[in-house]
C-alpha cells in the first residue's frame, strides 16, 4: 500500500482553487479510477495517463490505483490535471521520489505517446499559485511565454512525461527522447500579436462624431451611432481603442488572464491596447454573455472587459441577445448559474453600437431617398428597446460627408484625442480617489446629486419635469456633464455642460 500526492489548480471562471491529487496504490485486480467530481474529459485521463507512462518506459502498477481530487465537493473539469495525476501515481509506486513534489504545482495535458500539451488558463493559475506561496510550477513548454509574465515564480518546462520523471530523479527508457525531438521540430509556432487599431485621422470628416467618441472614451460612456451606409460608423468604432487610456499593469494582467482562459493569449500577447470585440449580428445570447453545459465559459462581454464591445448593425441582433446586455451594462459583471456551479465573469466594457436609421438606410434628414414604410421603420428600430437605449449614454447621428476637400484638410489624430482623454481621465481618478472609481461612468447617483452645482441640477430638473429623460437617464447625463467639464478643464459641470450632455443623450428617439 502506497500514497503519492501532488498539487494542481482548477478554475471556475477566473476563480482559481487548489487541488490536491492523491494516488493510492493497493493490491487487487488491476483497476484505475479517478474520484472527486471529475467531468467527462477529466475522467478520460485514466487512459491518457496510463498510456503516457508506459510510453516513457515506466511499468504501470499491477494493482488497484485510485486517484482522489480534493476538495471532493467541487467539480473539476478539463485535461490540465493529467500531468498532476500521473505524477501522484508515479510517486505512489515509487517511480519518482515524493519530496520534490512538495509545494509544487503540476499542470499539463498528456497525449497517448507521453508528450505534454499546452493548456488554457495558465496565467490566472500561475498568479493564484504565486499568491498561495507555491515555490515551483511544472508546466508544458508551450505555456512558458505565459509563465514569463509572472515574476518570482520558478517555472519548470517539460515536453514529455519522461522528462518530468528524469527531472524529479526517476528512471525511464530513452525511446521517448527521439519522439520528443521529432515533436519539437514539427510543432507550429504561435501566432504573433494582433495588429494595432487604425488611426482616427483615416476617417474623413465626422469631427463631431470623433468629439463624441473622445467624450465616451474619457468618461467610460456607452455610445450609439445612427446614420446611413458609408458614413464611417464602423471605421470610427474600430478606432475607438486607439484613443482610450492605455491599460494599467493590473488591467493588462486581467485581460491576459481572460485571453489565457479562452486559449488565444498567443494571438494577442501582453498589450496596453484595450480589447476590441465585434461579433456578427447573428451572435446568440450565449455567445454574448457566456454559457455552455457543465462549467460556463466566458462570452464576448467578458472578452471585451476593459475594452470595447462593438455591435455593428445593432438593430439586426436578436432582441433576446440584446436584452442579455442590460445587467452587465449596469453591474460590470455577469453571473452564470448551472446545476453544479455558479460562475462569475468580469464584464466592465464600453458598448458601442452602430445602426442604419431604417431598413433601406436612407431615412435621415428630409427622408426623400427613403423607400421604407413607416411601420417598417418602427419595427426595424424597435429591436433596441427602451431599457437598452436608456443605458446608452451618448446617442448621435452620423451624417454623410458633404465636402471632401474640407474633410481631407481637417481631422484630429488618435494621439491628439488620446492625450485629451488621458488628461480628463486622470482628473476624474484624482477626484474619485476615496471611492476608487476610475471614470465618471462609475460615479453613483448619490455622489452626483451631492457634488453637481445647483445651476446644473436645475437644468436637469427641468428635463425630468417634461419627461425628457428618466431618473437613470438623468444620472447618466450628469456623468456626461462631468466628463465634458473634465475635457474643458473645469472644476465642475456648468448648466451649459448639462445641456450638451442632454443633447448627446437624446439625439436618437
Amino acid at each position: 500500500m502506497a500514497v503519492g500526492s501532488t498539487l494542481s489548480v482548477g478554475l471556475l471562471g477566473l476563480h482559481a482553487f487548489m487541488i490536491q491529487s492523491q494516488a493510492f496504490v493497493s493490491s487487487g485486480l488491476p483497476y484505475f479510477s479517478i474520484i472527486g467530481l471529475p467531468d467527462a474529459s477529466l475522467a478520460e485521463a485514466r487512459e491518457r495517463v496510463r498510456s503516457a507512462c508506459q510510453a516513457a518506459g515506466i511499468a504501470w502498477p499491477q494493482g488497484r490505483v485510485t486517484v482522489n481530487l480534493s476538495p471532493a465537493s467541487v467539480p473539476k473539469h478539463g485535461s490540465s490535471h493529467d500531468l498532476a495525476i500521473a505524477a501522484s501515481v508515479l510517486a505512489a509506486c515509487r517511480a519518482i521520489p515524493a519530496a520534490p513534489l512538495h509545494n509544487t504545482v503540476v499542470l499539463g495535458e498528456l497525449n497517448l505517446d507521453g508528450s505534454v500539451l499546452p493548456v488554457q488558463g495558465v496565467l490566472p493559475i500561475l498568479l493564484y499559485a504565486k499568491r498561495q506561496g507555491c515555490a515551483t510550477v511544472v508546466l508544458p513548454r508551450g505555456n512558458m511565454d505565459e509563465a514569463a509574465l509572472v515574476p518570482d515564480l520558478h517555472a519548470v518546462p517539460v515536453d514529455h512525461v519522461g522528462e518530468l520523471v528524469e527531472r524529479l530523479g526517476g528512471q525511464t527508457s530513452n525511446e521517448w527522447k527521439a519522439l520528443r525531438r521529432l515533436d519539437l521540430a514539427t510543432s507550429p509556432r504561435p501566432a504573433g500579436p494582433a495588429p494595432a487599431p487604425g488611426d482616427m485621422s483615416e476617417v474623413m470628416g465626422q469631427e463631431q462624431a470623433k468629439r463624441a467618441m473622445a467624450i465616451a472614451a474619457a468618461g467610460g460612456h456607452h455610445m450609439l451611432m445612427v446614420g446611413p451606409p458609408g458614413t464611417g460608423k464602423t471605421m470610427l468604432a474600430q478606432r475607438m481603442p486607439s484613443i482610450m487610456c492605455p491599460l494599467t499593469e493590473a488591467q493588462q494582467l486581467e485581460v491576459a488572464s481572460i485571453r489565457s482562459l479562452c486559449g488565444n493569449l498567443a494571438s494577442y500577447g501582453i498589450s496596453d491596447v484595450p480589447p476590441f470585440e465585434a461579433p456578427h449580428h447573428t451572435a446568440t445570447a450565449v455567445a454574448l454573455v457566456g454559457g455552455g453545459s457543465g462549467v460556463a465559459q466566458p462570452g464576448l462581454v467578458t472578452k471585451a472587459h476593459h475594452g470595447v464591445l462593438f455591435l455593428d448593425e445593432a438593430t439586426e441582433f436578436a432582441p433576446r441577445a440584446l436584452q442579455t446586455l442590460r445587467e452587465p451594462l449596469e453591474s460590470g459583471h455577469v453571473t452564470l448559474s448551472r446545476s453544479k456551479t455558479t460562475t462569475t465573469f468580469p464584464a466592465r466594457f464600453q458598448l458601442v453600437m452602430a445602426s442604419n436609421p431604417c431598413p433601406c438606410g436612407y431615412g435621415y434628414g428630409s427622408g426623400e431617398r427613403c423607400t421604407c414604410r413607416e411601420r417598417d421603420r418602427i419595427r426595424y428600430f424597435s429591436h433596441l428597446s427602451g431599457p437598452i437605449l436608456d443605458r446608452i449614454d451618448i446617442q448621435i447621428d452620423v451624417l454623410p460627408v458633404q465636402d471632401l476637400h474640407a474633410a481631407r484638410q481637417s481631422g484630429a489624430t488618435s494621439s491628439q484625442l488620446r492625450e485629451q482623454v488621458v488628461r480628463a481621465r486622470r482628473k476624474a481618478q484624482r477626484r474619485f480617489r476615496e471611492q476608487q472609481w476610475t471614470c465618471n461612468a462609475q460615479a453613483s447617483g448619490q455622489w452626483l446629486r451631492e457634488h453637481t452645482p445647483s445651476a446644473a441640477l436645475n437644468v436637469m430638473d427641468q428635463a425630468l419635469s417634461v419627461h425628457m429623460v428618466s431618473l437613470r437617464g438623468a444620472h447618466r447625463a450628469m456623468r456626461i456633464s462631468w466628463t465634458l467639464a473634465d475635457l474643458d478643464g473645469a472644476g465642475a459641470p456648468s448648466a451649459d455642460h448639462v445641456r450638451q450632455a442632454l443633447m448627446l443623450r437624446t439625439k436618437v428617439s
